[in-house]
């Protein structure tokens, strides 16, 4: 057992004793991918009694019951996804929706969710309306992160709700240990290539929210993007004007795979092979499902992604992490 570790385990335990003491098993639902991964984060696996259709990590959750689902062809190509998603802002309403019965044969006391993007989850009014028609007394946890520490935070946010700060302490220091480790690498560089992440092809779309962030840490200039501030629809035209030295793609929702078959739209694009980042090969996709796109933990791991592609020789990939992909070698 390394250094650490009997700490750990020592939080773990008295964090799961503390819980049993006070009368549950606690029944918690997450209705995020990002809520699932932090509720597990912190040890609470086996009080997660339910997930969303879209909940694939850690492998343990993927058996739970679903409790919700979504109004997105399976087969929609990004432009009508974007479509629906425009359509249903002027709306104002979401993508996803709830299955009422299984969430009341679930009996949570507790409903982690978000109320960050109007459209990617659930909406707000169809949680609080569901909520009314629960046994019990069931608590709503609202995530709203637009920042790295944000994230961060919405552990210790749930970790509180629920009584076991000890985990959340121990886990939030060891991310941020990867984090520091990330950043005083970077501190020697004399130079940072301009960066552009790309967070969808189809209209394209620059990255925001915690992202830049995580670009400036790695040892980049995000150049359209903004920090905390919303993804937003930029022209193609003002893409080719900032010219990046690096380009990543991390398509929201979408593994390596998916991305990779909007790629040649792309690069049908006028002035793609112009570029400075096509012509020196430096384009990277990335999973934006599981990474950059999904404000948990796994933040850090994107982290750690996008500094090793930008300085491969600064930056070793921790193992088990998949590096990005550099689809025009």
């Amino acid at each position: 057992m390394i250094p650490g570790e009997r700490h750990m385990e020592c939080a773990y335990n008295f964090d799961f004793f503390r819980l049993c003491v006070r009368g549950y098993p606690m029944r918690i639902v997450s209705l995020l991918p990002s809520a699932t991964e932090i509720i597990c984060q912190l040890g609470l696996r086996e009080h997660l009694v339910g997930v969303t259709h879209e909940c694939d990590y850690p492998p343990s959750v993927v058996g739970l019951p679903k409790v919700t689902s979504t109004l997105i062809p399976h087969d929609a190509t990004s432009n009508q996804i974007d479509a629906l998603v425009r359509e249903r802002l002027k709306t104002e309403k979401a993508l996803y929706t709830l299955n009422i019965p299984v969430l009341q044969s679930l009996r949570p006391d507790w409903i982690v969710t978000q109320a960050l993007c109007d459209v990617c989850a659930v909406a707000e009014s169809e949680v609080k309306q569901a909520v009314c028609s629960l046994p019990g007394n069931t608590q709503v946890i609202n995530l709203e992160p637009v920042s790295l520490d944000d994230v961060l935070q919405c552990m210790r946010q749930v970790a509180n709700a629920v009584d076991c700060s000890e985990t959340a302490h121990r886990e939030i220091q060891l991310l941020q240990a990867r984090v520091q480790a990330v950043a005083n690498r970077t501190q020697s560089l004399a130079e940072r290539p301009s960066v552009m992440l790309l967070e969808w092809i189809d209209p394209p779309f620059c990255a925001g929210h915690w992202n830049p962030e995580l670009v400036e840490l790695a040892g980049g200039r995000e150049i359209i993007g903004f920090k905390n501030q919303p993804s937003r629809s930029v022209s193609w035209e003002t893409i080719v004007d900032a010219d990046p030295e690096v380009l990543f793609i991390a398509c929201c929702g979408f593994e390596i795979e998916r991305t990779l078959q909007d790629l040649p739209l792309l690069q049908s694009y006028p002035g793609w092979e112009s570029l400075q980042c096509v012509r020196n090969r430096k384009v990277f996709v990335v999973d934006g499902s599981a990474y950059f796109n999904r404000p948990g933990p796994r933040l850090v791991d994107s982290l750690e992604i996008l500094a090793n592609a930008l300085h491969p020789e600064m930056h070793p990939l921790p193992d088990g992490i998949r590096p990005a992909l550099m689809p025009l070698n």
